[in-house]
């Protein structure tokens, strides 16, 4: 099992900038990848950014409208996954929930965070 805690959402006008943490306790020998998925009233969930470790090398990939604006970043030492939102739009307000995906053998498993708000007004 993995348990993920967030952090970091609020309150942020357009043009500002919030960055979200989101730390991982438990197995966390068999996560692969770690990211950042959003929820905006009446829609579905969507993917905003994921980062991939492999070796000393990590991957990433985000949706077309936050390319540019949002970075996503990890720490393993602390286990640990960051989202910095720069350049915040009223349309990135949602709740955002960290995602994280833990293989073992032939069984990949999805644990998520509880989320967290992300309000921006225009």
């Amino acid at each position: 099992q993995v348990q993920l805690v967030e952090s970091g959402g609020g309150l942020v006008q357009a043009g500002g900038s919030l960055r979200l943490s989101c730390a991982a306790s438990g197995s966390i020998f068999s996560i692969t990848t770690m990211g950042w998925y959003r929820q905006a009233p009446r829609k579905q969930r969507e993917l905003v950014a994921a980062i991939t470790s492999g070796g000393s090398t990590n991957s990433t990939n985000y949706r077309d409208s936050v390319k540019g604006r949002f970075t996503i970043s990890r720490d393993n030492a602390k286990n640990t996954v960051y989202l910095q939102m720069n350049s915040l739009k009223p349309e990135d307000t949602a709740v955002y929930y960290c995602n994280a995906k833990g293989t073992l053998g032939p069984v990949t498993n999805n644990y998520w965070g509880q989320g967290t708000q992300v309000t921006v007004s225009s």
